[in-house]
């Protein structure tokens, strides 16, 4: 699988062997930094890390990884460079593409990534944007192949806001790759019409199925329940009003219960807020499952980069 020189911005890009080749590389990366194992696939390279959104494993995952495999990582803070302000994000991405062997953006507009992947000439990386985030999605796959042994036909609810970056991904990922996706969440925050009418053409292929809900009852079944934070960066003034709508969607254990279901296992892609979207007791009693996640955010980060710049 060849996918030197491509950017990473969403999962639509990508064909679903596209997605499982990198989800597989990951798997055998980790296997080998277990073993202590490191490669070179990444010497004499140097990545810029843009973040206009603070990040803990994000960050982490993009500086660990380079390093474990000879890169050099520069992080790019808000106030480090004039990215969209004295310099236009177009200058920016031509001066660091001249300087840099990768980029990695996190940020708030999604069209500040495709600006720079436009016109920067190495690969572009979404650490994530106001509507997606890939290489988030490529960790829960990830974890959910580690815990329950395949991806297709796996039965996967995301639970409390239906419409942020990470349900909008891993409905893709979820359509591209064959599972059954379920979205439970007051009708005021489901996923735009449009991108559910863009995976369902992803879901004639794979076999997959997409379902909106409002009823706890449509857990049933559920192999995987997966929640976030009610009130994504930077949407803290509708914090109070969020959590008043998405109370009743709170993964507690009678939620849990709904799923009859004793092997479903929970997923969080942190950070948490404990008491809202998540009681302590059901996120403590799934936290390995949890961790295992976000330590995978490090694996397929690395998986993304070498397989678009690496050496090998």
């Amino acid at each position: 699988m060849n996918l030197k020189g491509r950017s990473f911005l969403t999962l639509k890009d990508f064909r679903p062997e596209e997605i499982e080749y990198l989800i597989d590389l990951s798997a055998e990366l980790k296997v080998k930094k277990k073993s202590g194992e490191f490669g070179n696939n990444l010497k004499g390279k140097n990545i810029a890390l843009i973040f206009e959104k603070p990040s803990t494993r994000t960050r982490c995952a993009f500086t660990v990884a380079c390093v474990d495999e000879g890169g050099h990582p520069e992080y790019l803070g808000k106030n480090d460079i004039q990215l969209g302000h004295k310099e236009s994000i177009e200058d920016s991405a031509r001066v660091l593409s001249r300087m840099f062997d990768g980029i990695e953006f996190r940020g708030f507009s999604h069209d500040t990534v495709e600006k720079l992947s436009k016109y920067s000439n190495v690969p572009v990386w979404n650490g994530l944007t106001d509507k997606y985030h890939p290489t988030q999605i490529l960790a829960d796959f990830l974890t959910i192949k580690e815990h329950i042994g395949k991806l297709k036909g796996v039965k996967l609810v995301y639970v409390g806001d239906g419409r942020n970056n990470v349900a909008n991904s891993l409905m893709i990922g979820s359509s591209k790759l064959g599972l059954d996706f379920t979205i439970l969440a007051p009708k005021s925050l489901w996923p735009e019409e449009s991108l559910i009418k863009e995976c369902d053409k992803y879901n004639e292929k794979s076999n997959g199925s997409i379902k909106t809900t409002d009823s706890p009852k449509d857990l049933d079944g559920a192999d995987v329940i997966y929640t976030d934070v009610w009130c994504s960066m930077g949407e803290e003034e509708f914090a109070a009003e969020r959590i008043n709508i998405l109370k009743p969607y709170q993964v507690n254990s009678g939620l849990l219960m709904q799923t009859k279901n004793e092997k479903t296992i929970l997923l969080h892609c942190l950070p948490a807020v404990k008491g809202n979207e998540v009681t302590e007791e059901v996120f403590e009693k799934h936290a390995d499952a949890i961790f295992d996640q976000a330590e995978n955010r490090l694996h397929t980060i690395k998986a993304v980069m070498v397989a678009t710049i690496g050496n090998n």
